[in-house]
């Protein structure tokens, strides 16, 4: 029997109603559900949606029955086979494809399995988004059309990669959000914990996760103790999972490492500013001999018109795929692999001798790095490439055998509809993120010029807060640290895209931006 008395409200701010349910319960509240079966087009679309979705499956397997595979996808696949705890990339996915293994073995399952979490991850961010926000009738169109009918969420659900997965978590996280700052739970304050933990262990892009989590609960209504507390759960499984990750790292490599891709990425970014760079000062043995060979790449191994026609072709990451560049060189020459583990083992070897002399070059020459390295990745930015989503199984009829093996096949031999119609098909998306970046900043912007604002800000400025800073903390990181393609900003076009839907209602100043009274 529940002794647990109610906590007491946490304020009734003039549109808001905000109570946190009883804590000793850990039953998430019915008020969504309640949301969706008290409306018969809320229950129409719950039955609907997911209907349509299935159907869209359907068809669109006719014509890939096989996953699209990748170099990425095979070390994935490895790294589950040998159960792995550390890997290049974060291991969470390989554990999640390890998970489904032992369930089933079936490539359809797997695909599926992606595709319907993912829509799932939408539909509870659709709805969650009609409860507070009362949206139009026009975005709820848009949302739906997007959401459902869209080609993107089925060929990135059909990749053996982590794209599916983390977009999942990172919708189900950002909807989490909403409610910890409209109306918090105990089970939303433990859902975002755990989101957030399981974010961290699917792809580095989430480290910028919890400054964002930071900020919700800050707006949030909730009392300190809460805000404190749901603070502390994400960070609380973060740690031990860094701290083993670390361990294991330093027993594989010798060196305590959270990701044996930062090293590559740092030196990656700080080649491109090499020759604006002083490497005369003190550098270890270890860095001393990468830097001969980058002295050496840049006075007499680069090829013609190397800006022009080879830097400015890769999306800022040419010192990581090309072999002729001093990274590859240096791990070739150190370093000699007979199988996939002592393969992984020697890529993580010297990733933390290229963290030191990435981190550097790029400490001892920010502003070069500001303008040879940031402010041009800016334009992949805005027009991210399709990259591996422009064509099928890189448009090979083989697969490698760890793929064959996982998925039980009976050769290495697999087939599609077409290799690149879906190029075609997806490249639209890269120009409608652009433009929805472009739509949303502007609509923030002219907002504050509007009249109508003072009413209606305090209905949305909180969405329009978490949205803002999260997009902002996207392009940092997208154009300082990482590679730009679009199956990395897939999870932030569709945050453009409810935000967008703010805008839209806003700008008609339509009655429906009233948030309802949640209760």
């Amino acid at each position: 029997m529940n002794n647990h008395s109610a906590i007491p409200a946490l304020g009734q701010p003039k549109h808001f109603k905000l109570e946190l349910e009883t804590v000793g319960k850990f039953s998430i509240s019915n008020s969504l559900l309640s949301f969706i079966w008290q409306s018969k087009e809320n229950r129409l679309l719950l039955f609907l949606l997911p209907s349509l979705s299935a159907v869209q499956f359907i068809i669109f397997k006719l014509f890939y029955p096989f996953p699209d595979f990748s170099t990425d996808g095979y070390n994935y696949l490895y790294a589950a086979y040998a159960n792995l705890d550390v890997n290049i990339w974060p291991i969470g996915y390989s554990k999640f494809l390890l998970l489904i293994h032992k369930i089933t073995s079936n490539d359809t399952a797997l695909v599926a399995i992606q595709y319907f979490i993912l829509e799932l991850s939408a539909l509870y961010l659709f709805f969650s988004w009609r409860y507070f926000f009362g949206i139009s009738n026009l975005s709820r169109n848009l949302l739906i059309i997007f959401l459902i009918f869209n080609p993107l969420f089925l060929y990135i659900s059909n990749f053996v990669s982590s794209d599916a997965l983390f977009a999942t978590l990172s919708l189900f996280w950002f909807t989490e959000l909403f409610w910890v700052i409209f109306k918090p739970t105990a089970i939303n304050l433990l859902a975002q914990g755990i989101l957030l933990f399981l974010c961290f262990t699917v792809r580095n892009s989430a480290y910028y996760y919890p400054i964002i989590t930071v900020i919700a609960f800050l707006i949030s209504q909730s009392k300190v103790w809460v805000k404190v507390t749901g603070l502390l759960i994400g960070p609380l499984l973060i740690l031990p999972f860094f701290l083993h990750t670390r361990s294991v790292a330093k027993q594989m490599t010798g060196t305590a490492q959270y990701s044996l891709f930062t090293g590559w990425q740092l030196a990656n970014n700080a080649l491109y500013i090499w020759e604006y760079a002083d490497t005369n000062k003190t550098l270890d043995p270890e860095c001393k001999k990468l830097d001969q060979m980058s002295r050496a790449f840049y006075s007499t191994g680069v090829p013609d018109n190397f800006e022009e026609n080879h830097l400015s072709r890769y999306v800022g990451n040419y010192f990581i795929r090309e072999p002729i560049s001093p990274l590859k060189k240096y791990l070739y020459s150190h370093y000699h692999w007979d199988n996939d583990y002592s393969g992984i083992v020697a890529w993580g070897k010297v990733s933390a001798i290229f963290y030191r002399y990435g981190r550097y070059l790029i400490l001892q020459n920010p502003r070069a790095y500001l303008w040879e390295f940031a402010i041009p990745n800016t334009k992949f930015y805005f027009f991210p490439p399709l990259e591996k989503l422009s064509e099928y199984n890189l448009r090979l009829d083989k697969i490698e055998p760890i793929a064959q093996y996982w998925f039980k096949y009976k050769s290495t031999k697999i087939s599609a509809a077409s290799k690149d119609i879906q190029n075609s098909i997806l490249k639209i998306f890269p120009i409608l993120f652009c433009v929805l970046n472009i739509f949303f900043l502007g609509g923030v912007v002219l907002a504050q010029f509007k009249q109508e604002y003072r009413i209606y800000a305090q209905k949305i400025n909180k969405a329009i807060i978490i949205i803002s800073m999260f997009l902002f903390a996207n392009f940092f990181f997208s154009i300082f640290v990482t590679i730009d393609v679009f199956r990395y900003q897939f999870f932030p076009m569709l945050v453009l895209l409810f935000g967008a839907t703010l805008i839209i209602d806003f700008s008609g100043k339509s009655t429906h931006m009233e948030p309802r009274t949640l209760s």
